[in-house]
């Protein structure tokens, strides 16, 4: 795990700029860094690398790593290395590392940017074919790993992180406003709808995506892996199960490997528990887990915590949800972000990745995708119920499950109707909530209505893997990223492997939930290894925190500093954020926007406008 950052095009980029974009990668990298510029022709190249050493931490594995005239820059891990370095032996490919990258590297001289077909992992990577003059970037299937790109007359820039271009430029880039209102009117689930990013002309390289710049200027993109719905009409449960219990297990054992020890992400809930349970019991790891204490009753789990944690005999770290200095430490993750923070849990997230780093561990385990890939949200059980609807028999039990287990809990005032989708399957009120009142926020009008990708005519699946791609999961691989480099960490997440996924897409639809259980296909496939609580539990919590359990607006320093002169108040209006801040209590749709408000305002302030 690590930074990079890069050049291509024809200018010399200064020394001193080269230098600045290292120091501001040193917290992705605190173990080396290094650059490496070529010529060919009129262009030039220029590869930057920090390293976090997590695999083969001797200084030969440092990069940018060449080898045969062939240079790479690479972030992320190729869980599947040795495999991989046993295939390109037996070729006779000779090693001088024990290294992923190196074996990475081998596989791109040997098979192309095509080799990347037979590797497990996650990346975002930079290849300078020397020979060729050819430079080669790529994306992991699903965006674990980031990589952002920005054009100009000089060429194009490339890197881990926005802040690491504009030191290449040698200038800041300028605020793109229109993805502000986006975030502010719509939410965190609209922004990877578009390729549009909080900068104007930025970009980011697309999952499973490749970009090949020839240095003659021609251009070609290339995707080397799409997501597949292939429902298995004759598949049983029990294969479900015994099929997801296989890949899942594999899956896990892949991402233990590592120099370094991991640390668990843990909640009360079945993705965490999940993993944890495999890694405890069925590979005999010594597993850590870390868990924020919400005092919220609605998202509070200690008991379930504890629970799981006496069950496994594991060790275990709780970290209080800390509301002091929060106005500046959230100014702080805003720079870091170089973006407004997209929730709040994310916050939570940034000081549970402190405790991480401070107990001495470099890899983080999470339970990311679990709820796209075996469904897990209160709008997949009303898609379910209309999927089934063809079965009498199944959808009256699935109705009166639900009715029983799930409608009391839901809050979302859309998601209390078990017709919501059977009358019209095309509703999405539900996830752009009260976006019109929060327009009206704005100095200027401002509407983008809800649109979705049709990858299948399964209006329960289609939701998932538009989740999976565009709504959820970037969101949540972005700032667990951000997040963990801040502290020196790699997060790991073993539910998006691709064996994993592609038979999960093959499960047919009725099997994924029953009695109102979601993941049930998940829960049967590790009965044994995890605990019981969790798998018996229909609770659905997910982390969260009111904005006001952080901001005491009683305060008049705290409602002082809201409303001081901004560049936000150029976008939203200064009087009706003094209104809202007058309410004593706010629903949780309205204690997000002021969120959103408030990263907005900071990202403006430290962006320049």
């Amino acid at each position: 795990m690590c930074g990079i950052a890069g050049y291509y095009g024809g200018e010399h980029l200064p020394a001193a700029r080269v230098e600045t974009a290292l120091a501001l990668m040193r917290r992705r990298g605190p173990d080396h860094s290094g650059s490496a510029r070529f010529s060919f022709g009129e262009r030039q190249v220029v590869l930057l690398h920090s390293r976090l050493s997590i695999i083969d931490l001797d200084p030969r594995a440092n990069q940018p790593f060449g080898c045969e005239g062939n240079w790479l820059a690479f972030n992320g891990e190729l869980y599947n290395y040795p495999e991989l370095r046993q295939e390109l032996s037996a070729r006779g490919c000779p090693f001088t590392t024990t290294s992923d990258t190196e074996v990475l590297l081998q596989t791109l001289i040997t098979s192309g940017w095509q080799g990347l077909e037979r590797c497990e992992g996650m990346w975002g990577l930079a290849w300078y074919e020397g020979g060729s003059g050819r430079l080669v970037l790529a994306r992991d299937r699903f965006g674990e790993k980031p990589l952002y790109l920005w054009r100009d007359d000089a060429g194009l820039f490339f890197a881990s992180e926005v802040k690491f271009i504009a030191a290449l430029r040698g200038r800041p880039l300028l605020v793109n406003h229109q993805h502000l209102c986006r975030y502010l009117v719509n939410g965190y689930k609209s922004l990877y709808k578009t390729r549009e990013q909080f900068y104007a002309g930025l970009e980011e390289l697309g999952q499973a995506e490749v970009l090949v710049l020839e240095p003659g200027g021609a251009e070609q993109r290339h995707q080397y892996w799409c997501p597949a719905l292939e429902p298995e009409e004759g598949m049983e449960y029990q294969q479900a199960v015994a099929g997801v219990r296989q890949r899942l297990l594999r899956s896990v054992e892949l991402r233990l490997r590592a120099d370094v020890p991991l640390a668990f992400c843990m909640s009360g809930g079945v993705d965490s528990n999940a993993l944890i349970g495999i890694a405890k019991r069925h590979c005999a790891y010594d597993v850590h887990g870390f868990t924020v204490v919400n005092a919220d009753h609605r998202y509070e789990e200690q008991a379930a915590v504890a629970g799981a944690v006496g069950e496994l005999g594991i060790r275990h770290t709780s970290l209080a949800l800390e509301t002091r200095d929060f106005l500046p430490r959230l100014r702080t993750l805003v720079r870091q972000h170089d973006a407004p923070v997209y929730t709040i849990s994310y916050y939570a997230h940034w000081l549970l990745m402190e405790q991480v780093a401070a107990h001495g561990y470099r890899i983080s385990v999470s339970g990311t995708g679990a709820d796209e890939l075996f469904t897990g949200y209160y709008d997949h059980h009303l898609a379910y119920l209309r999927e089934v609807r063809g079965d009498r028999g199944l959808h009256e039990r699935s109705l009166a499950a639900w009715r029983e287990h799930i409608q009391p809990l839901v809050r979302n005032p859309y998601l209390g109707d078990a017709q919501y989708f059977s009358d019209d399957p095309g509703r999405r009120d539900h996830i752009y909530l009260n976006a019109e009142e929060f327009a009206g926020y704005l100095c200027e009008p401002w509407f983008e209505p809800f649109d979705e990708t049709a990858y299948c005519g399964d209006l329960l699946r289609n939701r998932m893997l538009n989740e999976l791609r565009h709504e959820a999961v970037p969101v949540i691989l972005h700032e667990d990223d951000l997040n963990a480099m801040y502290f020196s960490i790699e997060n790991r997440s073993p539910f998006l492997d691709r064996p994993l996924f592609e038979f999960c897409c093959r499960i047919p639809t009725p099997l994924l939930m029953r009695d109102a259980f979601t993941k049930v296909v998940l829960r049967d496939a590790v009965r044994g290894l995890a605990p019981e609580a969790a798998l018996n539990s229909r609770r659905k919590v997910g982390f969260n925190a009111p904005i006001l359990d952080f901001l005491d607006l009683q305060d008049p320093g705290v409602r002082a500093e809201l409303l001081a002169p901004s560049p936000v108040f150029e976008l939203v209006r200064r009087e009706r954020i003094a209104a809202l801040l007058e309410r004593a209590q706010l629903p949780n749709s309205e204690s997000k926007f002021l969120f959103y408000f408030l990263n907005a305002k900071l990202f403006l302030e430290e962006a320049g406008g």
